[in-house]
C-alpha cells in the first residue's frame, strides 16, 4: 500500500466543553488534503491526543474520516497502547470500520524486552488482515524498537513500514536492512530532508498541519534533484519545525491552527492551554 511521502497525524478537533467537535472533522481534513497536501492522515496518534480518547470516541472517529477521505488519502488509525490484548482489540474494530491501515506505538511504561516488543507486534499483525505501521518514538515510549528487531518484523507480511522518531543512524541501518518494499518514515519534522537523503520513504508529521504545502514542495524538489532549492525549503520550514515542540504537543499547533481560522479548540488534561506569553511566540511562528 502505497501512503505518499507527506503523512500529517491529525489533531482531534475538541469545543469549548473539551468534547469532540464532530462538525469540524470534515473541514479540517479538507484543509490537510487539499490545502497542506497531506498523503495520508493519522487518526488518534499522539497528536489527536489518543491518551485522552475514549475507545468510543476512536471507533467514531476512524468511521467518519474513512467516510470523509473518500479515497482522497488514505486513513491509518492509532491503535497501538501497552496491552497487547487492547491492541488487537482496537485493531481489528479500526479494520471492521474500513481504516487503510494500522499505526502501532511501542507499547509505553511497562518497559518490554526487544523479544516481548516483536511478539508485541507480531500477534497484532497476525490478528489482522491489513497493513501495519510500526511506530518508534523513545522519547515517550520509553523503549527502543532497535534495529535488529525492526528488521525482524519488517519480515512479517503486513508490517509494511515504520515512523521512527530516532536519529540518523538507527533510521540509515533500518533502511539497509529491512526487507524488500518495506517503508521507512522519519516522525522527527526536523530530520525531513537528511531522512530522504539517507533512503527513508517520508516523514509523519505534526508541523504539515501548517506548512504542509511547503514541506510537499521540499519533498518535491528533492525527489526532482534539486538539492539546493530543497536545502532553502527546510531552512525556511526549521522554525516551525522546532518552535511548535516547544510546549507540550499538540496545543501549540492547535493554537496555530485556530489562528489560522481552522477552529480545533484546545487540548484535553493533563495537557493545558498555552499562556499568553507561550501564544505570542506561537503565533510568531506564522510569520
Amino acid at each position: 500500500m502505497e501512503f505518499g511521502r507527506l503523512i500529517t497525524a491529525m489533531v482531534t478537533p475538541f469545543n469549548d466543553n473539551g468534547q469532540i467537535d464532530w462538525e469540524q472533522v470534515g473541514p479540517l481534513m479538507d484543509y490537510l488534503i487539499e490545502e497542506q497536501k497531506s498523503d495520508s492522515l493519522v487518526i488518534c496518534g499522539t497528536t489527536g491526543e489518543s491518551p485522552t480518547l475514549t475507545d468510543d470516541e476512536k471507533l467514531k472517529q476512524w468511521e467518519k474520516t474513512v467516510e470523509l477521505a473518500n479515497g482522497r488519502c488514505k486513513i491509518i488509525a492509532g491503535t497501538g497502547s501497552n496491552s497487547t490484548a487492547h491492541t488487537i482489540h482496537l485493531s481489528q474494530e479500526a479494520q471492521k470500520r474500513g481504516v487503510d491501515a494500522l499505526l502501532l506505538v511501542a507499547p509505553y511504561y511497562n518497559r518490554p524486552s526487544q523479544e516481548g516488543l516483536y511478539q508485541h507486534f507480531k500477534a497484532v499483525a497476525e490478528s489482522v488482515n491489513i497493513p501495519v505501521v510500526l511506530y518508534n518514538v523513545p522519547s515517550r515510549s520509553v523503549v527502543n524498537i532497535d534495529v535488529d528487531t525492526t528488521i525482524r518484523l519488517s519480515q512479517i507480511p503486513n508490517i509494511v513500514a515504520t515512523k521512527d522518531c530516532a536519529g540518523v543512524e538507527q533510521l540509515t541501518n533500518i533502511v539497509s536492512g529491512s526487507a524488500e518494499g518495506f517503508r521507512v518514515y522519519t516522525g522527527d519534522d526536523t530530520m525531513t530532508l537528511p531522512a530522504l537523503s539517507i533512503g527513508c520513504h517520508g516523514v509523519v508529521s505534526v508541523a504539515s498541519h501548517v506548512i504542509g504545502k511547503q514541506m510537499k514542495e521540499m519533498i518535491t524538489a528533492y525527489l526532482g534533484g534539486n538539492i539546493i532549492e530543497a536545502a532553502k525549503l527546510h531552512g525556511q520550514c526549521q522554525p516551525v519545525f522546532t518552535g511548535i515542540f516547544k510546549y507540550p504537543s499538540p496545543g501549540p499547533v492547535k493554537h496555530l491552527l485556530n489562528l489560522k481560522g481552522i477552529p480545533v479548540g484546545g487540548v484535553r488534561l493533563p495537557l493545558i492551554a498555552l499562556n499568553e506569553q507561550e501564544g505570542d511566540y506561537i503565533a510568531s511562528l506564522l510569520s
